[in-house]
């Protein structure tokens, strides 16, 4: 696909999706929101693509929502906005959430890798990556209540169960701006490093998977770990658990892991994500 504010680039099992509007530190837009939900199809429909990595272009991962339309930015009637996110309960939903679930439904492991500040729903649409990474001169803020609007991007379910309602309601009632160091006690990101080593960094963690696990057992792991976080009881988990384990262990992809074991050799796994996706696994995030 062509594109015209992030840039989509695959190649060695790696997608990097790079947000790409430096001008304005890589401001969200209707634009950039539905070409994101498009490059993640994208790299769904890739079964050569085990990894996406996304980062912003410039100094910065991304400012929020472009706020150059004034005061009525996020008035719908007054701005005419026509979001084309289709509705939720007579609602039209909010890009930023239409952007997070797609994140959420995707198959394949995802790096944030934060080069910069990440504000609003810069950082929002970012809490169902999988594993997030800060470079040292990255900010991050949950603006909202300073903008009078409420935090998006479904954020009110994911932040809370990665950061704790304690830390999530700080960040959030204060809407103050803090640093990567503050991001890294809090657990909203799981490293900080140097700038120049931030894609590095991520790139590693992505060659790691990419070279030496199955794909399906990645996107099944994914699925499970992120859908067993709204379940009421561990048997939710044994019971999808179960269920998968019976197809994955009689597949391909186990037999070859084994033999590479026991051969004392790297794994070769045949199995694809799309294709060899056992039936079964509770979808996550689902249909409401």
């Amino acid at each position: 696909m062509s594109y015209g504010e992030i840039t989509y680039e695959a190649a060695d099992g790696i997608a990097t999706i790079t947000l790409n509007r430096p001008a304005r530190l890589n401001a969200f837009t209707l634009e950039m929101a539905h070409e994101l939900i498009a490059a993640f199809g994208e790299a769904d429909a890739d079964d050569s693509v085990r990894v996406v990595v996304v980062t912003g272009a410039g100094r910065g991962f991304c400012a929020g929502a472009d706020l150059e339309r004034g005061a009525g930015t996020f008035d719908k009637d007054e701005v005419g906005e026509v979001r084309g996110f289709g509705e939720i309960d007579g609602v039209p939903r909010d890009a930023g959430g239409a952007v997070a679930l797609r994140i959420a439904a995707c198959k394949k492991v995802v790096i944030g890798a934060f080069n910069g500040p990440a504000v609003g729903v810069g950082v929002t649409m970012t809490l169902p990556m999988d594993i997030r990474i800060a470079s040292e001169s990255a900010k991050f803020g949950f603006v909202f209540a300073r903008r009078g609007i409420l935090p998006e991007a479904a954020s009110t379910w994911f932040l809370p169960r990665i950061v704790g309602i304690s830390q999530a309601m700080e960040w959030v009632a204060t809407g103050r701006v803090f640093d990567a160091a503050e991001a890294r006690a809090g657990g909203l990101v799981s490293r900080v490093v140097p700038p120049d080593e931030l894609l590095p960094a991520a790139r590693a963690i992505a060659r790691e998977i990419a070279d030496n696990t199955s794909a399906v057992s990645v996107a099944v792991s994914r699925q499970l770990l992120w859908g067993m976080l709204g379940s009421a009881t561990p048997w939710d988990a044994h019971r999808a658990d179960s269920r998968a384990l019976l197809q994955l262990g009689a597949g391909k992809d186990a037999r070859e892991g084994v033999l590479a074991f026991l051969e004392k050799r790297p794994a070769q796994f045949p199995g694809r994500a799309g294709s060899d996706y056992p039936e079964g696994v509770p979808p996550f995030p689902g249909e409401p």
